[in-house]
C-alpha cells in the first residue's frame, strides 16, 4: 500500500486506511488492541494507578504494527498521518462492533 501524495479530507483518508486493513487477522489485531486500551483506561480509572497508562501505546500500537508487518505486509498509516490514524483505529473498532465493517471481506 503506497501512500497517496495528499489526502484532503478525513473521509478520503478513512477509505485509504480501510484499504490497508483488508486481511481478517489485521482487523482482529486492531480490534483487540483498542479493546486492550479501553481495558487499561478502565483499570486505571477504577484503581487509580496512573502508572499503568504507559501500557496504552504498547497495546495500542504493538498489535497493530505486528498485524501490518505479518498479515498485510504494508506500512501503518500512523507514520504519515498519526492523528487521523489514531481516530481511524477507534472508528474501525466501533464499525466492527456494530457490524458496519466486517472482520472478513
Amino acid at each position: 500500500m503506497g501512500f497517496p501524495r495528499k489526502l484532503d479530507s478525513y473521509r478520503d483518508f478513512y477509505q485509504f486506511y480501510l484499504s490497508g486493513h483488508q486481511q481478517p487477522l489485521t482487523r482482529v489485531f486492531h480490534f483487540v488492541e483498542i479493546l486492550l486500551v479501553f481495558a487499561v483506561v478502565f483499570y486505571v480509572l477504577i484503581s487509580g494507578k496512573e502508572r499503568f497508562f504507559w501500557y496504552c501505546p504498547i497495546f495500542g500500537y504493538g498489535l497493530a504494527w505486528l498485524g501490518h508487518a505479518v498479515f498485510e505486509r504494508n506500512h501503518p498509516t500512523t507514520f504519515r498521518y498519526p492523528l487521523w490514524s489514531l481516530v481511524s483505529d477507534f472508528l474501525l473498532f466501533f464499525d466492527l462492533l456494530i457490524h458496519k465493517e466486517k472482520f472478513k471481506n
